[in-house]
Parts: C-alpha cells; sequence; structure tokens
C-alpha cells in the first residue's frame, strides 16, 4: 500500500505542472507570475547600511580628488614662481648691460624692500 501512494505523489507534482495549451495559441511564450510590487523591497537596516557605504565610498573619491587637485596646483604653482624668477633674471640681464653693476644691485635690493614691506 505504500508503494502505491509514493508513486502517486510525483504524478501529482508532474499533472499540477502541466497546464494544458494557451487559449491565444502562443505556447512558446513563459506563464505569467503574480505581480508583486514588494517582492524586491529590502530592510530599512539594510538600506542604511547601503546609504553609509555609498557615503563612504563618495568620501574617500572626494578626498583623493582634492589630494590629486592639490598636487597639481603645486606644480602650477612652482611653474609660475620658477617662470617669474627666470624672467626678473634677464630683466636685470639687460639692465646690466645698459646699466654699471652696482647701480644694478641697488636696485635689485630697492625692489627687495619694497616687496618685503607689500607682503
Amino acid at each position: 500500500m505504500s508503494e502505491a501512494i509514493e508513486t502517486l505523489a510525483p504524478a501529482a507534482d508532474a499533472a499540477s505542472a502541466i497546464k494544458g495549451l494557451k487559449k491565444n495559441g502562443k505556447q512558446w511564450h513563459d506563464n505569467k507570475t503574480a505581480f508583486r510590487p514588494r517582492a524586491n523591497q529590502t530592510s530599512w537596516d539594510k538600506r542604511t547600511t547601503e546609504r553609509k557605504a555609498l557615503a563612504a565610498v563618495k568620501a574617500k573619491e572626494k578626498e583623493m580628488k582634492e589630494e590629486k587637485e592639490a598636487e597639481r596646483q603645486r606644480r602650477v604653482d612652482a611653474l609660475r614662481t620658477k617662470r617669474a624668477a627666470k624672467e626678473e633674471r634677464e630683466r636685470f640681464q639687460k639692465m646690466e648691460e645698459k646699466m654699471h653693476k652696482r647701480r644694478v644691485e641697488r636696485v635689485k635690493r630697492r625692489e627687495k624692500r619694497n616687496k618685503m614691506l607689500k607682503s
């Protein structure tokens, strides 16, 4: 008797899986399932942890971008000061061609004093 019950159980599962032919004749389409809009919702705790993780990632990205920008700005400033020093050297060389060397040195010292007073 137990053998007969065991053989009927798999047959019942197979029968429930076969639905029959579709009315519209499009048997190649999958059968539709029930519309459950809340099926993919996550819990509040999970969403808050995801938000915290995303905020941490964004903060790290921002920090890295700021470091990169600071390094770039440092290089730009170094290049700018180097060019300014070169222009000043060239200017004093032109002055030395026209004037006496000691007078050019006096002008340099005076300009240096004026720069110190301005800053």
